[in-house]
């Protein structure tokens, strides 16, 4: 059992999610903005946001790390799901919305290549791209999901569904699931045709993440 935090600790643990929130926001809009942008809309003082975090590269990583993290947990519950013996489309399925639900993938649009990321973010990535890789081969090998689809597919794709942004939050959410189910149809096996080209390469990828 988890022993509760105390008033203390309670406390800056949800300064910190109001930080976040606030980061993630200004962010999002524009990448570009200042620290203090953030700190104006959490509400806190800018001395008490440099305490928590010390640079916006910092924050920015943060910000990355948590997205990863989610994109990870939904992951390793296909996978999971899988293990169970649980149908393999319904199990890509539901990453997949788990993913859009997230907007884990948001993140990596706006924010790809403004900072530079550490150690612990590429074995965060390599995790990641190992259950990637391990999830879509499985749907592909029963006969889910349609054989010219790749990992690297799959990323572009939830990022093109995480550029929706229209009305607010509800509105959003709504509409990316309306494009999800459309992408679902097209991705699910056989397929109506061949894709246009190859798929995206891991470099082109990576390059991304390079700062200026």
């Amino acid at each position: 059992m988890t022993k509760p935090l105390s008033g203390r600790k309670a406390q800056a643990a949800r300064n910190d999610e109001v930080i976040l929130e606030a980061a993630r926001a200004v962010f999002l809009d524009d990448p570009g903005a200042p620290i203090a942008a953030v700190a104006e809309r959490a509400g806190v003082g800018i001395s008490a946001l440099y305490r928590r975090y010390p640079s916006k590269e910092e924050l920015l990583r943060k910000l990355c790390t948590d997205g990863l993290a989610a994109y990870i947990a939904a992951a390793q519950a296909a996978v999971d799901d899988l293990d169970a013996g649980r149908d393999a489309w319904a199990a890509f399925a539901s990453f997949m919305r788990r993913v859009v639900d997230a907007g884990s993938t948001s993140l990596t649009i706006r924010l790809a290549g403004t900072f530079t990321p550490n150690e612990q973010l590429y074995r965060d990535a390599r995790h990641g791209d190992t259950l990637n890789n391990e999830l879509i081969r499985r749907v592909r090998e029963a006969g889910a999901l349609r054989d010219d689809i790749e990992v690297a597919d799959v990323g572009l794709i939830l990022e093109q569904i995480a550029s929706v942004r229209l009305g607010d939050d509800q509105r959003t959410a709504q509409l990316r699931h309306r494009y999800l189910a459309l992408v679902l149809e097209a991705l699910r096996h056989p397929g109506h045709g061949d894709l246009p080209g190859p798929p995206p390469r891991p470099e082109e990828l990576a390059a991304r993440w390079s700062t200026p």
